[in-house]
């Protein structure tokens, strides 16, 4: 019987309980945190859940031709990219990360842009799993079988800059940035040495850890206090971070408290702030 998931969080207990359905994929989508520009991340001898595939934000499915770090695939190359590691129509994803909840929503984004559903991500990650003693192995490049996967774009789930600055006058769209507050306000730097400090006009601060709690998003009822409380008019959401990663998160945690009207800023902090003769508030 093919697996459906009808939300876009799971828990361990779910995923153990699912573990050998014949139609899960589990993603390994661990980054290294944004620390002084190093997001590289060594898959020598490399934990991870049993039977995961990792998946590779930073080289495989990012555009490396383009001219800012984590820009996504054309719905051709992440097809392509998609099927190569296994991913079929009838799929159904389990997505994590190392660090609890850092980079996983990042992929599960990507999926709703290019129109596949059914895929979640593990509340709390490896290192939840590895707390509840859930089967555990060596990452190894497992050969795949070339799924049948297919892109069905999504535009409304992605905002580029010109849609970003037409967004800054306009009274139904909230931009929410999910940077720190010092790097919101430009009293600390940003990782990457050569991006300016400050913030988009108009945009307002929700770091992304804010959603987050030991490592797991908080509750639905958490979640949609905090979304309301941004937004009573209930507007649309444009969600910016650094590079794309914990905008993602934002996203993910909108969803959940059942806002349906967001996207993500794709070149985010670094492309806006790369730009010239872009308006920057500090």
């Amino acid at each position: 019987m093919s697996l459906k998931i009808d939300k876009a969080l799971v828990s361990a207990d779910w995923l153990f309980k699912n573990l050998n359905n014949e139609n899960l994929v589990i993603l390994d989508a661990s980054i290294s945190k944004v620390i002084a520009g190093n997001e590289e991340i060594s898959t020598y001898n490399k934990q991870c859940i049993k039977g995961a595939i990792y998946f590779d934000i930073k080289n495989t499915f990012s555009d490396l031709k383009a001219g800012f770090p984590n820009t996504v695939l054309s719905p051709k190359e992440f097809e392509e990219s998609a099927q190569r590691i296994g991913i079929c129509k009838d799929s159904c994803i389990v997505v994590y990360d190392d660090l609890g909840i850092y980079s996983s929503p990042r992929v599960w984004w990507m999926f709703q842009l290019m129109g596949f559903k059914n895929i979640a991500v593990l509340d709390g990650g490896f290192s939840h799993w590895k707390y509840k003693k859930y089967p555990t192995e060596y990452l190894e490049n497992y050969p795949s079988k070339k799924g049948n996967f297919t892109a069905s774009y999504q535009p409304q789930r992605i905002k580029f800059t010109n849609d970003v600055y037409s967004a800054i006058e306009n009274k139904t769209i909230l931009i929410v940035d999910a940077r720190s507050k010092g790097r919101f306000y430009a009293k600390a730097p940003e990782p990457r040495l050569t991006i300016k400090g400050g913030h988009i006009p108009n945009s307002v601060n929700l770091p992304y850890t804010e959603i987050i709690e030991n490592g797991m998003l908080k509750s639905e009822k958490e979640l949609k206090l905090i979304f309301n409380t941004l937004s009573k008019k209930k507007k649309a959401f444009i969600f910016s971070c650094g590079s794309g990663i914990t905008a993602s998160i934002l996203a993910l945690g909108a969803e959940l408290s059942g806002i349906k009207n967001h996207a993500v800023y794709d070149g985010s902090w670094t492309e806006w702030s790369s730009t010239e003769g872009l308006p920057i508030k500090k």
